[in-house]
């Protein structure tokens, strides 16, 4: 009596590469996002309002020079 054992594999190697794309996308989208929202975006809200503070002071000081 002989033992018949077959294997099954869960992915054919196409499928496992794909697999793998998937992963690596969906890392790099992770760390896209903790990098935007720890770095990029408070870079940009805190330079756009330094700006802003800028202007209205340099505006005040024109105002109060021709009066």
């Amino acid at each position: 009596m002989q033992c018949k054992t077959k294997v099954y594999t869960m992915f054919d190697f196409d499928q496992y590469l794909g697999f793998l794309a998937f992963l690596s996308i969906l890392t790099l989208g992770f760390w896209l996002m903790i990098f935007l929202l720890t770095f990029a975006i408070p870079y940009w809200l805190v330079g756009s309002a330094l700006e802003h503070f800028k202007e209205k002071r340099d505006a005040k000081k024109a105002k109060a020079e021709e009066a």
